[in-house]
């Protein structure tokens, strides 16, 4: 157990590093690249469902990115409860431009790992939070 919480804050700790010189947090920017992938623009409960994310946490994140002025929220026309989390420009360039990089420094991360152990881990990784 403690190898995993070691582990896990160590590859943590190396992308956030990144992720906070350009101004967002690693949910942050999930966030904007899951919003790149659906469209520019997607309801705050489907976001917060992929992201695996409390209300309070999804809460927080688009509070800071529409703070920055990454993303811009409405409340939905049919049902005034849900909110609808669109992308700006500044968003998807921020994207557009961190992502290679990010990516890259993901791959690096995992490098030390062979294919074969790369499908164990997430094989590991989904059983896991399938028992959570």
């Amino acid at each position: 157990m403690e190898a995993l919480v070691r582990a896990e804050a160590t590859v943590s700790r190396r992308l956030a590093a990144d992720l906070d010189r350009i101004g967002v947090s690693a949910t942050g920017f999930s966030m904007l690249v899951l919003l790149v992938g659906g469209g520019d623009e997607m309801e705050l409960r489907a976001i917060r469902r992929r992201l695996n994310a409390s209300k309070a946490t999804a809460t927080e994140v688009l509070d800071t990115l529409e703070g920055k002025g990454f993303v811009v929220r409405t409340r939905l026309e049919s049902d005034r409860r849900a909110v609808s989390v669109a992308l700006t420009e500044a968003g998807r360039n921020l994207v557009t431009h961190a992502f290679p990089a990010h990516a890259q420094r993901v791959t690096e991360a995992f490098g030390v790992l062979d294919d074969d152990e790369k499908r164990q881990l997430a094989e590991i990784c989904r059983k896991l939070d399938r028992a959570a």
